[in-house]
């Protein structure tokens, strides 16, 4: 038999039992709908997941100084200003899997317009290279201050949209005048929307200005510190402190005012930052920007082997990579139980295709009578089992695509349809045809034609 003929027998002795044939391509209609919608919605978390990742940043890591204690008494993380800007400009110099780095200072001021105020969940001071570090380089409105305003301490801001709803009501601030803890900072850009990270935290709630400006103007911070409760003092209350004398004699020079010290901050000998963040030029260069780094930062700290660093580095793609797999691991565990029910209706139509052998023994025996051979009545069995898993397969298809759009229209999950779930489904469709209509095949193509044609 040529397999034209064998497609059109098939088909015809499937329409002799047309509800037994739509009830037996139920199981695979139901097991191939609930696959592709599982693949559909995973696919589209995995992508909902990886774009919060990539809007925290490419290959971030996070330089945080060390803890120092007094008398075995620590001050926790943090607490020792061991981080300076010139370790950022030699990671960038002399660390080539680094592609940029910049140094952060925290606060958490006050922000005031007119008769709004507003506290903002992130008060940043740091370089134009922050937001390059961030991938954040797009601006909604105006523009990045630049390193000229970084060394001159200038008083210039970029703020995030959330700022810009609560302060200005959506009017555009470039070029308006804020105070940002009494001391009044210029609006020069508007940073591109960017939403919640990972973690649920609103990333355009932010104020970024020069590192230099936050800490000299906002912060007050005059001076490096061994611990945490010396690390800052107030710019308005410093004054002059080192221009006495002797100890109780009048001062030689007249105190700064605090506006004043404000417009004009002294020097430091050693201007200590809050962290430094930087981003490694691959995913694969993060290990060997972290050796590079460490090396680095242990000489120019002077640390002597067996001492442990007076720094610490986080990896931020650990946090990444536990979000992944958490999802994979999600979308994996749905996807078994979708291919369980496939197994099912594999197994249905194994049974049915048995029950179809037995019932067709005598048509069997009289094909085999008149010259059919074995091998044509196994690869009959075979078409019919395979185009039953076929059909339900383009079903299955629809009905699990349908599923994953309605699942997105109505409860607004991430869903990415996907061209390898759509041939996979054809392919296992006619994989699970073949496996379980294989053996009433050939149980078929094994009887005896003068048996077969007894049977009643």
């Amino acid at each position: 038999m040529t397999i034209r003929k064998t497609l059109s027998t098939a088909v015809r002795a499937l329409r002799r039992n047309i509800t037994r044939s739509a009830l037996t391509v139920l199981g695979i209609v139901i097991g191939i709908a609930a696959v592709i919608a599982m693949m559909e919605i995973g696919k589209g978390s995995s992508g909902s997941i990886a774009k919060t990742i990539a809007s925290m940043g490419a290959n971030n890591l996070l330089i945080f100084p060390g803890t120092a204690a007094t008398g075995g008494v620590s001050f926790g993380g943090g607490s020792s200003l061991t981080l300076t800007a010139e370790d950022c400009d030699a990671i960038l110099r002399e660390c080539p899997a680094v592609a940029a780095a910049a140094p952060i200072v925290r606060a958490r001021p006050q922000i005031i317009y007119q008769d709004k105020n507003w506290v903002p969940t992130f008060v940043y001071g740091s370089t134009p290279a922050y937001l390059e570090v961030r991938d954040w380089t797009q601006l909604a409105e105006g523009d990045i201050f630049t390193d000229a305003d970084v060394r001159n301490a200038s008083r210039v801001c970029v703020v995030g949209q959330t700022l810009v709803r609560e302060l200005f009501g959506g009017e555009n601030p470039v070029g308006k005048e804020i105070r940002v803890k009494n001391v009044a900072f210029t609006v020069v850009g508007v940073l591109a929307p960017k939403g919640a990270n990972a973690f649920g935290m609103d990333q355009d709630d932010i104020l970024l200005a020069p590192w230099t400006t936050i800490k000299y103007r906002v912060s007050g911070s005059s001076s490096g510190s061994s611990t945490a409760s010396t690390s800052t003092t107030a710019s308005s209350t410093t004054g002059n402190s080192a221009d006495t004398t002797y100890p109780g004699a009048p001062s030689v020079f007249p105190a700064q005012s605090s506006t004043q010290s404000a417009d004009a901050p002294m020097p430091v000998k050693f201007a200590n930052v809050d962290q430094v963040i930087m981003s490694a030029r691959s995913g694969t260069q993060i290990q060997p920007a972290i050796r590079e780094v460490t090396s680095l930062l242990r000489e120019r700290h002077r640390l002597r082997p067996g001492e442990p660093d007076d720094f610490s580095i986080r990896d931020m793609t650990e946090s990444a990579n536990a979000l992944a797999s958490t999802t994979n691991m999600m979308t994996n565990l749905l996807l078994a139980v979708a291919l369980i029910s496939l197994v099912v209706g594999g197994v249905g139509i194994m049974n049915i295709m048995l029950v179809s052998v037995t019932e067709r023994t005598r048509e069997i025996g009289l094909r085999m009578a008149v010259g059919a051979r074995s091998r044509d009545i196994l690869r009959q069995f075979l078409t019919e089992a395979t185009l039953l898993c076929l059909v339900g397969g383009l079903l299955g298809l629809a009905l699990g695509r349908g599923a994953a759009v309605m699942v997105q229209r109505f409860l607004k999950w991430p869903v990415e349809s996907s061209v390898e779930a759509i041939v996979a489904s054809i392919v296992v469709s006619a994989v699970v045809g073949i496996v379980f209509g294989f053996y009433p095949a050939w149980k078929a193509s094994r009887l005896d034609p003068i048996e077969a044609l007894r049977y009643e």
